[in-house]
Parts: C-alpha cells; structure tokens; sequence
C-alpha cells in the first residue's frame, strides 16, 4: 500500500504540472520541462512545493489574432529586427535628442547625479540592489533632497536584490518624502508561482522625459569600487526622448502592482500596459534611433532571445557580446556557432571568475562548443558586469539583460535596441576599448567527473 500511495501522490502532482502548465500558457523550453519532470517524479515531496513556489513563468499569452504586417522593410537585416519586434507587440524605433554612453563608474555615477537632481516634478528609479554600502547612502540622500523640493520621488526595490538593505535605511527615506515599494515579497502569496520571478530592470527616470539606463545597480561595486577592490566593468547609458516616455509607462505597470506600506494587493503585474504613443523627438540635432525592448513574464513572448536569434541568423561580418554569465538555451547557442562556423567573426566577452561560481561552472560546456565552432571567447581578469551585444553596424543591444536562462526567460528585463550608427559605433568601440587587448582562451577538455558536475549545475540551477 505505501508504494501505491507514492506512485499515487507521483502521478498527482505530474497531473497538477501538466494541469497547471497548460492552463496558464507557460510554453517551457523542452529542457526546463524535461527538469520540472523528472524533480517532480524522482523527489514528489520537494519537486512539488518547489513547482507551485516557483513554476510560473508568463503572466501573458501570446495574442491569438493576426498580427498586422510591420511597416518596417525586411530586405536588411537592421529592418528584419525592427519587424521581428513590432510583430510581437512592441512600439517601432523613436528617434531621441541624446544618447551618452558612460565610459566608466564615475561618468555613470555624474550622469545618475546630474539627472535625479534635474527632476522637477517626478523622479523614479527601479533597482534590483541598493546597497548598504557609502554609495546606498549617497543615492538616498539625493532622494531626499529631491522630495525636500516638492518633487514625487518614486523608488521600486527588488524584494531578492535588495533582502540586504537594512529596513532602517528604507524608513529613512520614507520619512523623508520618498515612496518606496517592495517587487514581489518572498512572503507575499509564495503559492502564486511567482517567487522565481524577479524584477531585475535598472531605470532612473526624471519627469518622464530622461532616462539612465544599463546594467549597473545602485551598490559601490557598479561605480568605484569596494575598498582596496576595483569597481566591475559595467555599461549604462543616459537617454533623452520619447524612449524616456515608455520605459515611465514600464515603470508604472511595475509600481501599481508592487507592494508598498498601505498596499492591499501585493499581486504582480498581469501584462503590461500597451505601450502608448510618445511625443515625437525635435527635428534638429542628431536622431537617436532607439527602440525599448522589456522582457520577462509581463511579456507574451521571450522578446530578447527571439531578437537575438533573427539578428543571429541575419550577421554578416561580425557579433560582439559581453555578458557577466552565459548559460544560453541550445537555440542560442546554436544560433551563435552557426555564425561562428558561416565566416562570421563571434566574439564573446565574458570574465574570467565572476561573482556566481555556479554559473562558471555552467557555462562551461557554451563555451566549449562556442570555440569549437570557430567563435573567440576573451576573459576578463576583472569581473564585468556590462550587458552588450553588436551585431555588425545594424544594431547594438544594451541594458540588464544577461545571456543565462534566468535572464531570457524568467527575470523582468529591459534592454534597449539601437540602430543609429553613431551609436552601434560608440557601444562598439567600448567593447574594443575595454577587451580587445585581451588574448583569445582555449577552454580545456574536462575530466569525467566535472563534464557530469557541468551537467547537474546546469540542469538543476539554470533551467527552473
């Protein structure tokens, strides 16, 4: 009887899976199903808990009417990513006043300074992490300089990022003026699915018209460092334009359904809002093409990864890519050798020892398969923390995004597509300028015993 009884508490809960994932629309990777299968059939009393904590992964299905054809010329591949998103919901490139990359931490933390304290009316800023750290603190008190001057300061922190952040330093700000709301709470309906799902967008954004932007978080490490400890090689930017217009609208989704200290309804977001029409940039001065692209479950489809392949498919000369962690699903990784292997030059950026042991042991295999194909693989000494891709001079992706799973197909993410070619050029040339001296890595072969840890640590922590 009590191995009929587990085969029956087995079968339920794959029951209650397959119920569940189909209902909702979650349209798993065949891996990360494959890995939701087998925990919950080999361990049912852990396998399930942990799949109602953590099994959802869109709150949005994909529309079922036609989608109108864009007007975007296909016949070029800068035109082929322009259709691939606005086939999938997202409003077309806008041109904007001013683009400014920042070279390093000091550039980027002048230009975060220079615009909260430009904020009139509205200032809000959404982090994964703000430190406790002088750095936390130097923020803070810019908050509150800003709502001592009658601006509505607005701050959305990740309840995972940011579980170090002392409560005092949050009562702080709010006595001083400051809103502050909680993304998703560890403790807040964990039944929900929804824990998994982290809000990992960095966005300062003054009077809905400027914006800072990348994939630096609000802790020292980003900008100048950790005691005797150099600051992480990062990459933001600073916007002016109507992208400013929409990524306030992504941020107001995210604040309405976050939960703040007289919040009744700590729920997520169920879909993002439609993005609405921006004001047009002014017609003198340079043209900043640009277009927003979020990603992450308040999406119908996996946005950037499907942007990453149509413009993979689409290279010619050459793709450069950084990113702190690459954990790539086969499709991308397959899409990457595949240029590798037609002539086209793949060079990835990653460093040598990051700050997640885990996710250097994952990636081993990628890059294994990645240089086999004929790709470059370059490690940095340092860790970088930057989020950049250039796909010849048609486009040049940066933000928050990393190339792991967690990043393409679970967490909240923004990254921001750019086609004028000053700017491919300027992404382009701080790729250069921060790698390019950096000798070419041969992955070694692994023994046994670490190809099977590889496979474990990339099945078990990089597919649920």
């Amino acid at each position: 009887m009590p191995v009929l009884a587990h085969f029956a508490i087995v079968l339920a809960s794959l029951l209650v899976y397959a119920v569940s994932t189909h209902t909702s629309g979650q349209r798993r990777h065949p891996s990360a199903a494959l890995a939701w299968v087998l925990t919950i059939t080999l361990l049912p009393y852990v396998g399930l808990p942990l799949y109602l904590v953590l099994g959802t992964r869109k709150f949005v299905r994909p529309a079922r009417r036609p989608v109108p054809p864009s007007n975007a010329p296909q016949d070029s591949p800068r035109g082929c990513s322009i259709a691939t998103l606005e086939g999938m919901g997202l409003a077309p490139p806008t041109a904007n006043q001013r683009i400014c990359f920042h070279d390093d931490g000091p550039a980027a933390w002048d230009e975060l300074a220079s615009l909260i304290g430009s904020a009139q009316t509205q200032l809000d800023i959404c982090t994964y992490v703000l430190g406790h750290d002088a750095l936390g603190r130097r923020v803070g008190r810019l908050l509150e300089a800003r709502a001592a001057a009658g601006v509505r300061v607005r701050l959305l922190l990740d309840a995972v990022g940011s579980w170090r952040t002392p409560s005092a330093q949050v009562r702080r700000l709010r006595a001083a003026g400051v809103q502050v709301h909680w993304f998703m709470p560890l403790l807040r309906n964990p039944l929900r699915g929804r824990v998994n799902l982290r809000n990992h967008r960095k966005l300062a954004i003054a009077d809905g018209q400027r914006l800072w932007s990348g994939g630096r978080n609000l802790a020292a490490e980003y900008f100048n460092g950790h005691g005797h400890q150099a600051p992480w090689v990062d990459l933001s930017f600073t916007l002016e334009g109507p992208l400013a217009t929409q990524a306030q609208d992504l941020f107001d989704d995210h604040w309405r359904h976050s939960r703040g200290p007289d919040s009744a309804d700590g729920s997520p977001l169920p879909a993002a809002a439609a993005p609405r029409e921006a004001a047009p940039a002014a017609a003198d001065g340079p043209q900043h093409r640009a277009q927003l692209v979020p990603s992450g479950p308040d999406q119908a489809e996996d946005t950037v990864h499907d942007l990453l392949l149509t413009a993979l498919f689409r290279a010619r000369h050459r793709v450069q890519a950084v990113t702190p962690y690459f954990v790539p699903d086969d499709s991308l990784l397959t899409a990457l050798c595949l240029a590798a292997r037609r002539g086209v030059q793949v060079e990835l950026v990653v460093p040598a020892h990051s700050n997640h042991r885990l996710a250097d042991i994952a990636r081993s295999r990628a890059l294994r398969d990645l240089a086999a194909a004929g790709g470059q693989l370059r490690l940095a000494p340092g860790m970088v923390h930057a989020k950049a891709v250039v796909v010849d001079d048609t486009l040049a992706l940066c933000g928050s995004l990393n190339l792991d799973s967690r990043s393409l197909f679970l967490n909240f993410e923004m990254m921001v597509a750019f086609y004028a070619p000053d700017d491919i050029a300027a992404v382009t040339r701080w790729i250069d300028h921060h790698f390019h001296h950096l000798p070419c890595d041969e992955p070694r072969r692994p023994s046994l015993r670490r190809d099977i840890a590889e496979g474990l640590v990339r099945w078990l922590g990089f597919q649920i």
